[in-house]
């Protein structure tokens, strides 16, 4: 009973938080919101019994990626951000379309089936811990598609920093 309660209050908390942070205009109550996004994401690991994920989602997500978008808030003018118009001036039409999507959603989604289950049991899992589980699945299973998404990764800091750098001026 207690495990449901504390499902049903990260799950609300997640989805009241994440339309939190669309919703603000402030960049600043946006990053804050997703922070508390964050950490009951980790709470929902936790309850999963995922000890390493909750630890991952706490030190890189809510540590290292909040404070990059931090840099990116001192990078950027906020009172010219806050002064920005909305996407959508209609509020009829986005609410038309927020309904429209929830309406696809919920028929989409009963279609979804379960897929194979994996190769390790609740008992190996316990044997090996969560730790030793997930790194044989990433690092046999699905090795390519982890390179892959750190090839990615690196091509995105690579564009960050070509973006991010000054020109310098030619001295004559």
């Amino acid at each position: 009973m207690l495990n449901q309660f504390a499902f049903l209050y990260s799950a609300f908390v997640i989805i009241g938080t994440a339309l939190l942070a669309v919703r603000f205009k402030n960049p600043v109550y946006s990053v804050l919101s997703v922070l508390v996004l964050f950490f009951h994401m980790a709470g929902l690991y936790l309850l999963l019994n995922a000890e390493f994920l909750a630890a991952i989602q706490v030190i890189v997500y809510a540590g290292a990626i909040l404070v990059l978008y931090l840099f990116v808030l001192f990078l950027v003018s906020l009172k010219d951000e806050i002064k920005i118009e909305r996407f959508v001036n209609n509020r009829r039409l986005a609410t038309i379309a927020s309904v429209g999507f929830g309406l696809c959603l919920l028929y989409i989604v009963p279609s979804f089936e379960l897929g194979t289950k994996g190769n390790f049991t609740v008992q190996r899992i316990t044997e090996l811990t969560h730790t030793k589980a997930m790194g044989l699945e990433i690092y046999s299973t699905f090795l390519l598609p982890f390179e892959i998404a750190g090839l990615i990764l690196l091509i995105a800091v690579i564009g960050g920093l070509v973006l991010a750098r000054k020109e310098e001026e030619v001295q004559k």
